[in-house]
């Protein structure tokens, strides 16, 4: 049997993202979370959490990594996990809440802009969307090992990147999003909350 796939960033930054949703998913219920990689957060959050249900998504080839982390797990909270890419299908339920972690950057912007016309069709008034990772603010980065990171990102893909605060806020409110926090993170990191006070259809141009 293959070794479950292991993250240590996730290791790291899983207590300082639980401090935000704790502050934000008390009445949520169902959480639709893109991009869930290993798994590992899913089953760190979806424990700490257990009044809502956490239904993890990625690509179809990252699924068998994380359906090892929630079988072995066991929790009542974690559907068996979905294939979304943000180019694709998504799901044609709502959610109370969207949540993605180290995603926008490794996307090439067109899936960006497709990201956020898909949490527009799943995410009612009232849903939260919260956003882990890198930001750049005012087109400048927030330190030089991001600037070393967007270094290594456009080796490995030169569509991906540390995106700009700005262009992807002015998403966000062009589907019904406010911002409600911005809050600073270890490792030169962000955790960004909105919540949707309208709806607003976002067509991806990708």
């Amino acid at each position: 049997m293959n070794a479950r796939p292991f993250a240590p960033s996730c290791e790291r930054n899983q207590g300082p993202i639980l401090d935000v949703l704790r502050r934000h998913f008390g009445n949520t219920r169902r959480v639709l979370e893109i991009g869930s990689g290993t798994g590992q957060h899913a089953v760190h959050f979806a424990a700490a959490m257990p009044w809502l249900a956490w239904q993890c998504s990625d690509r179809a080839d990252n699924l068998p990594g994380i359906a090892q982390w929630l079988d072995g797990a066991a929790l009542a909270n974690t559907p068996p996990g979905i294939a979304l890419d943000v180019d694709g299908c998504w799901p044609d339920t709502a959610f109370d809440a969207v949540f993605s972690a180290n995603t926008l950057h490794i996307m090439g912007w067109p899936q960006v802009e497709a990201f956020f016309a898909g949490v527009g069709g799943v995410l009612p008034v009232g849903g939260l969307l919260v956003v882990y990772g890198p930001f750049n603010y005012g087109g400048d980065f927030t330190s030089e090992s991001n600037r070393a990171f967007e270094q290594w990102l456009k080796a490995r893909d030169p569509a991906s990147g540390i995106r700009d605060f700005e262009a992807v806020d002015a998403l966000a409110r062009g589907i019904g999003l406010r911002l409600i926090e911005d809050n600073a993170m270890p490792a030169n990191n962000r955790c960004i909350v909105w919540s949707r006070r309208s709806v607003r259809t976002a067509h991806a141009t990708g």
